[in-house]
């Protein structure tokens, strides 16, 4: 999860005559998708949709510094949530020394990122704040996410998440009702790449079966993301840059406009 993460959780439209009069942006999609599988319109701008997971598709409840902060003060963390943030980014931005950072449950780079961020090494205290997010409680998805996806797969678009992630990831989408809406789960600590690396993104394809000039990518990093992503050839939309909702996205890829 990149230090973005560690942000707080976060019109109406008349559609032509033809279409029945004024509809919402989600009715206008629907009404699309059902248009081009009856051969009355165009198919999505893209076959696939590959999503980033910590920062993009999954937020938290809670600012990381609050959680930390408050869980810490049973063990005697008295640092404020602004150097608790500090030394969280400063944790992120360090070079690794090893492949891949987040190896099998990722409990050793998280250990690292705790202690720096709070000055804690207490063992109990780093437990209870690894556990605290293996739950979906300690995390939400943005406003529209799983409309989104709902009606991007009923429109035939294949969907990814493609993360650098420890073992949790799978359980946190299945707390979160999604893991179900995805043709292709690829986890970093699964299949030995991180993103930037090609490796990944390739993965993703070949398993949902599109090529990378018919898919686009989903994230919140300029470098993992948008870097690695367009290497292959893959476009890539940033997070809070190039779309700012899921409802962006969703209009961007069931466009009557646009083409692959």
């Amino acid at each position: 999860m990149p230090p973005a993460a560690a942000a707080r959780c976060p019109l109406l439209w008349r559609a032509p005559a033809a279409l029945g009069g004024a509809l919402s942006r989600p009715g206008m999609a629907r009404r699309l998708v059902a248009a081009s599988a009856g051969g009355g319109g165009r198919a999505p701008a893209y076959g696939g949709l590959l999503l980033d997971a910590g920062g993009t598709l999954l937020q938290v409840a809670r600012p990381v510094a609050e959680t930390y902060s408050s869980i810490g003060r049973r063990y005697g963390v008295t640092k404020p949530e602004k150097g608790i943030m500090e030394g969280f980014k400063r944790a992120f931005s360090a070079p690794w020394p090893k492949t891949l950072r987040y190896q099998g449950d990722g409990r050793p780079f998280w250990r690292i990122v705790v202690a720096e961020a709070t000055n804690c090494t207490d063992d109990d205290y780093f437990e209870e704040v690894y556990q605290h997010y293996a739950h979906g409680d300690a995390w939400c998805l943005p406003a529209g996410a799983d409309t989104t996806l709902r009606e991007l797969k009923d429109a035939g678009v294949k969907l990814a998440v493609v993360s650098n992630f420890d073992t949790r990831l799978r359980k946190l989408l299945k707390d979160l009702n999604v893991s179900d809406m995805f043709d292709a789960i690829v986890v970093s600590s699964e299949v030995g790449y991180e993103k930037p690396a090609p490796e990944i993104f390739n993965i993703a394809l070949d398993q949902i079966g599109v090529e990378a000039s018919k898919a686009v990518h989903v994230g919140d990093d300029e470098t993992a993301d948008k870097a690695g992503a367009n290497a292959i050839g893959l476009e890539c939309w940033l997070w809070g840059d190039d779309v700012k909702t899921f409802s962006e996205i969703r209009d961007r890829i069931l466009t009557t406009d646009n083409s692959q």
